[in-house]
């Protein structure tokens, strides 16, 4: 699966530094507006202790991980909307990704110039969702118009889309996100919003607070009125040092990676959580195969059923689905290798009405 998280922000509030952390791409990270004007885009491993003990366990000729992409969008500012600032072509960007990691600044440093003049992660915050907001608006009112032409002839599906469309338009006019209505629409309205109107503010959205070294752990001033900004959002809020992420991502061995992460007093990168939370934003959950091979990740909804979870590797094996195999992680790891876990009678033989869960081992029985 193709995903895209895209990262979005003011000018130099960290983007492209946390961008380089993540994918150790080479992206221009300048004290200065618009050093990036095009999109950098990234492939990122999703971190994942499963994966490298089911491979302790089979010695596979190979592992692969599952991935998420990750695309630095240049920086917004007021206007974008209106095309200041190159806004455009920055908003379609954000249109094509499928969730949003919003950086906010939240360090102080004179050295660092700040688009604004001054560091407030909520103003910079409501900046973007402004702006996003505005163009939303315009996307929705273009469609009531054409829909309103068609639903005076009284066809149900016309006069049903739009009143979603009136809603949607009432909560853009009001300076909230379109996600906040995506709980209270049917299917019909969710693909509508999500798909046929593509629309910024329904996005999945994470928000990485940029802190500097001192505040990784507990936190600042900025960060705390940040928080208490987002509260009603029911959106996940992460602490991370774009500068110490950028140096943990120069370090060439495990071993001085490690040390320095003891030295900081962290148990892990927060590249590692961001890329764990981008990967729940977007609802989704990892299988596994396991063979001589290769071990391998695979990405998946949560919710999808064992033929759609076979799709995923090849459309063929979704087209002739027979049956799964399954084998809970839990017992592999346990029993130590597939021939025991079968000996146990633990593999289970499931349908096409199987849920697959959060770590299952999986093998799919198909005909073409």
């Amino acid at each position: 699966m193709a995903l895209q998280c895209g990262i979005v922000g003011l000018p130099n509030v960290g983007k492209s530094t946390l961008f380089n952390a993540l994918t150790s791409g080479k992206a221009l990270a300048a004290n200065y507006p618009f050093a990036t004007k095009d999109p950098n885009v990234g492939v990122i491993t999703v971190p994942d202790e499963r994966l490298d003990k089911l491979a302790e366990l089979v010695d596979p000729q190979r592992i692969v991980p599952t991935t998420v992409e990750i695309v630095d969008i240049a920086g917004l500012i007021k206007g974008a909307s209106q095309g200041e600032g190159l806004g455009n072509q920055f908003l379609a960007n954000i249109r094509e990704v499928d969730a949003i990691v919003h950086v906010v600044r939240c360090f102080d440093d004179d050295n660092v110039v700040h688009v604004d003049g001054s560091v407030n992660p909520v103003r910079d915050k409501e900046i973007i969702d402004l702006e996003l907001g505005l163009k939303d608006l315009e996307t929705v009112e273009k469609r009531i118009e054409k829909v309103s032409r068609a639903a005076k002839a009284g066809n149900k599906d016309d006069l049903r889309t739009l009143e979603v469309l009136n809603r949607i338009k009432a909560l853009l006019e009001s300076g909230k996100p379109a996600r906040e209505l995506l709980a209270g629409l049917d299917e019909d309205g969710v693909m509508l919003v999500t798909r046929d109107l593509s629309l910024l503010t329904a996005k999945p959205t994470l928000y990485v607070c940029n802190v500097d070294e001192s505040a990784i752990e507990s936190g600042n001033a900025h960060t705390e009125a940040f928080k208490t900004a987002v509260t009603g959002e029911n959106a996940e809020v992460i602490l991370i040092c774009a500068g110490i992420e950028a140096q943990i991502a120069d370090m060439e061995s495990k071993e001085e990676r490690a040390e320095f992460l003891e030295m900081m007093g962290l148990s892990e990168p927060g590249k590692n959580r961001l890329i764990r939370a981008c990967y729940s934003l977007l609802n989704l959950i990892t299988y596994f195969t396991a063979g001589e091979k290769e071990v391998r990740a695979w990405t998946v909804r949560r919710g999808a059923k064992a033929p759609e979870a076979a799709g995923v590797i090849h459309s063929d094996f979704e087209k002739g689905f027979i049956r799964a195999e399954v084998i809970k992680y839990a017992d592999f790891v346990n029993l130590g290798s597939e021939a025991k876990v079968k000996e146990a009678g633990k593999m289970a033989v499931e349908g096409k009405e199987y849920v697959v869960t959060d770590g299952d081992v999986m093998h799919f029985r198909f005909n073409v």
